[in-house]
This record gives structure tokens, C-alpha cells and sequence, in this order.
């Protein structure tokens, strides 16, 4: 599954913002397939949701992560992995590697700049929730396959976070006449057209509106987001079964107070 953790930066010098964001975060994902546990409030200025594994949750991961970076109040950690069931009905009282990976994905992103205060965390290889190769059950091993098992599978993780750093990144530096043609076209069905009516709307001439487009690279974000989608629904696909309940899993603390453990995450630079 996956799971985000949202962390509001610099409460301790500001009001709490935590009722605002879960009303946000409520109408977002209102209708929409991919959520498993609701967003609530875990501890604190924290918030944290659980959202399917594959292309539902992983577009809503994508979505909300980038609704949340526009705002530059929040810290978002992304953890993928599995969860310990049987599932409660709050997050907080749920446990798994996939709400360690997302705790450790929050804290990296504490250190970045506003707007690209975002980190991803994956299995590594020989993780135990690690889905094994060849689950299907095929038990003929080609000369390509065995070739294949021996190269270093890719850091989807890192893949999937530096595309949502570069994103957030671009949409950090898009100015308000940016950003009103940016929603204006997102308002709007994808067909032709769009941009004279986008025109219309804000009472500007087509060549103002595609001088707007190009100047913050909407295009590119469009072309952009369902490739990380795609990579994010790859990596939640990686995982074993969810909902597993492991031995003695009673006896272990809740996603909010992780036990002191072994580090399951790929330690990578910071930036």
C-alpha cells in the first residue's frame, strides 16, 4: 500500500493548519477510487492517509502530494510497503513498512526547501515485504532471465522522488498569470480548443494565454505526471500481500510510535 504523512512546517511559530488540510484533503479525494484509510490527524500537526496500491492510489498519491507542495506549508513523506492487518479504521492504530518507509520519507523531506519538501521510500532489495520474482509460478528460468536477475533493479523510489521534486520544483517558480491559466486548463476537458476558451474566460487574447502556457510549463507537467503515476503504481505493485498479520503484531506499538528497528530504507543523499 502507500502511504502519505503530512507534516505542517514551522507550526511551532504558527497556527495549527491541521483541520484546514483534512477538509482540503477530504473534498480531493471525495468520489475518487485509491483510498483505503481516510486522512486524519495522527499526532500533533501530523496528518496521515492510507492509499491503495497500483494506478488509483498511486494518481491520488501523485494529486494530493502536488496540491500540497503549491501550498509550501507542508512536509510529505511517501512510504510504500506493506500493512499489518487486520486494517483498523484510523491510520494511526495501523502498522507496517509501508507507515516506517513513510516516517522516514517525512523526516528527509523536514530538510528540504519549501515547495520540494517531498521524499519517497521504497523496499530495498531483500526487504521481507519485497514481492519475490516469479510469483506467477513459471519454473522455467531462460539464459535472459537468469542474465537479467543479476543487474541492479532500478531505485523506483528515488525515480518516483526525483520526478516529484522536479515538478514541484517547476510549479514553485510559476507566477499567479501562470498559475490562473494552469487551473483555468485544468477546469477544462481535454480537447481542442481549450486555450480560446481559456481566453475567453480570462478576457485575454489566445497568444496571452499560449505565452502563459509556455512560460509555466504546463504542457510539460501534463506530459510529466502520468509517468510518475505509472512508476509509483510499479513500486506499490513490488510489495507482497497487505493486510498480512504478522506474529505478535499485537504486542508492537502503532504506525505512530514506530519500534526501534534495523533501518528497511536505501539510504540516499541529501539535497
Amino acid at each position: 500500500m502507500i502511504v502519505l504523512t503530512v507534516d505542517q512546517r514551522g507550526s511551532t511559530y504558527a497556527a495549527d493548519r491541521v483541520p484546514e488540510v483534512l477538509a482540503e484533503l477530504a473534498e480531493l479525494t471525495r468520489g475518487r477510487d485509491g483510498v483505503v484509510v481516510p486522512f486524519e490527524r495522527t499526532v500533533g500537526d501530523e496528518v496521515q492517509g492510507i492509499l491503495a496500491a497500483g494506478r488509483a492510489g498511486a494518481g491520488l498519491a501523485v494529486d494530493l502530494s502536488l496540491h500540497l507542495l503549491r501550498d509550501q506549508g507542508w512536509s510529505i513523506g511517501i512510504g510504500v510497503g506493506s500493512v499489518e492487518g487486520p486494517l483498523p479504521s484510523v491510520s494511526r492504530e495501523a502498522r507496517g513498512y509501508a507507515f516506517y518507509r513513510a516516517r522516514d520519507a517525512v523526516e528527509r523531506a523536514k530538510t528540504r526547501g519549501r515547495g520540494t519538501s517531498i521524499a519517497v521510500e521504497g523496499p530495498p532489495p531483500g526487504a521481507p515485504d519485497l514481492r519475490a520474482a516469479g510469483t506467477d509460478g513459471a519454473e522455467n528460468t531462460t539464459a535472459s532471465d537468469a542474465s537479467a536477475s543479476e543487474t541492479e533493479p532500478p531505485d523506483l523510489a528515488a525515480e518516483v522522488e526525483a520526478l516529484l521534486r522536479l515538478l514541484a520544483a517547476i510549479r514553485a517558480r510559476r507566477t499567479p498569470h501562470g498559475w490562473e491559466v494552469a487551473d483555468t486548463l485544468a477546469s477544462l476537458a481535454d480537447k481542442p480548443g481549450r486555450q480560446r476558451i481559456v481566453a475567453q474566460s480570462l478576457q485575454v487574447s489566445e497568444q496571452a494565454v499560449s505565452q502563459r502556457v509556455r512560460a509555466a510549463l504546463w504542457q510539460e507537467e501534463e506530459a510529466v505526471r502520468p509517468v510518475v503515476v505509472r512508476l509509483l503504481a510499479e513500486l506499490s505493485g513490488s510489495v507482497g500481500p497487505d493486510l498480512v498479520d504478522a506474529p505478535g503484531s499485537a504486542d508492537r506499538p502503532a504506525a505512530d510510535a514506530p519500534p526501534a528497528r534495523p533501518s528497511t530504507t536505501k539510504k540516499r543523499a541529501k539535497s
